[in-house]
């Protein structure tokens, strides 16, 4: 199966501690690197993760706080340094490519790779249409305008069953468009195998959902219907639903809600606050709502989608 990853190199919220850095994660699409958000440490992270700029071709902002954005200035010098080629898409509010091509043209006026600003807005929008890839925005409930991103996986074609294609003798100049095109098969006498015959189900697309600094958002669950895993932000537990509630932020056990009503396989939580000394007892409290897999992400985590 083709890499589908994600690598975890920032889980906690606003305040750097010494147990989490702000948010920061890097999804590995066959080989090509899609950062999501970019908070201070993050290039420190991506080194230790030993992960290559040289892949690094789009970076998606949810928002604009500085505990998403403050990394980013620093991640493109240091990329300038190094001269790394091509061109990086950053996807972020208008506010945001403002700020950063104001500090770029300030600390790094020549880079070796072209930058470009795909302008976001707080709506449902495909962003990215790719080979394989698709990446859709969907709006979130916070104190400044913000977004989830959306990491679908095209289906892939059908599989030619051997066995079948042997026992008819097909030419082997006919399987692509058996494959691919879903053809039948005519046989010399004008008989018709149906495609269905011949080949099997193609493997099961996969997804990933990140849904950043939110309140609770029930209506997120059948948006997000049907993916594969979804990280969701659990700045706290339930016994500080109320501080969650004043800063724009969700609980450990409305994070599993979002994903039960999703039908996801794994939820995986993160974006914790510094009022917390462990991370287990988020797991645990979303564990009593969501029926799948639940991870309580940390610096260094990757895991396949």
């Amino acid at each position: 199966m083709s890499e589908f990853q994600v690598y975890y190199l920032g889980c906690g919220s606003a305040t750097p501690t010494v147990r989490h850095l702000p948010s920061c994660q890097v999804l590995n699409f066959r080989g090509s690197l899609h950062m999501i958000d970019c908070g201070e440490g993050a290039q420190l992270q991506f080194r230790r993760n030993k992960l290559k700029f040289s892949r690094l071709n789009h970076i998606y902002v949810s928002h604009i706080h500085g505990d998403h954005f403050l990394g980013l200035p620093g991640l493109l010098s240091t990329m300038a340094l190094h001269n790394i080629g091509g061109k990086v898409v950053v996807h972020v509010f208008d506010e945001g490519a403002e700020i950063l091509d104001h500090l770029m043209r300030v600390f790094c006026r020549e880079t070796s790779f072209e930058i470009e600003y795909d302008v976001i807005k707080p709506e449902d929008t495909l962003i990215l249409d790719a080979k394989a890839l698709t990446v859709e925005t969907f709006p979130l409930d916070h104190r400044v305008p913000a977004v989830g991103f959306l990491f679908k996986e095209k289906q892939g074609p059908r599989h030619l069953n051997g066995e079948m294609a042997r026992f008819l003798q097909i030419p082997p100049s006919l399987i692509p468009g058996i494959i691919n095109d879903g053809n039948d098969f005519v046989r010399p006498d004008g008989s018709v195998v149906p495609n269905e015959r011949i080949t099997t189900d193609p493997t099961p697309a996969r997804s990933y959902a990140y849904c950043s600094d939110t309140l609770y958002m029930p209506s997120l669950g059948e948006r997000l219907r049907g993916v594969n895993t979804i990280y969701h932000e659990a700045t706290y537990m339930s016994d500080n639903t109320h501080k969650a509630e004043a800063r724009g932020h969700s609980t450990a056990a409305q994070a599993a809600a979002v994903a039960q009503a999703a039908g996801a396989q794994r939820l995986v939580l993160g974006h914790y606050s510094q009022a917390y000394d462990a991370d287990e007892p988020f797991a645990q409290e979303a564990a009593t709502i969501f029926s799948g897999e639940v991870i309580a992400a940390h610096e260094g985590l990757k895991i396949d989608i």
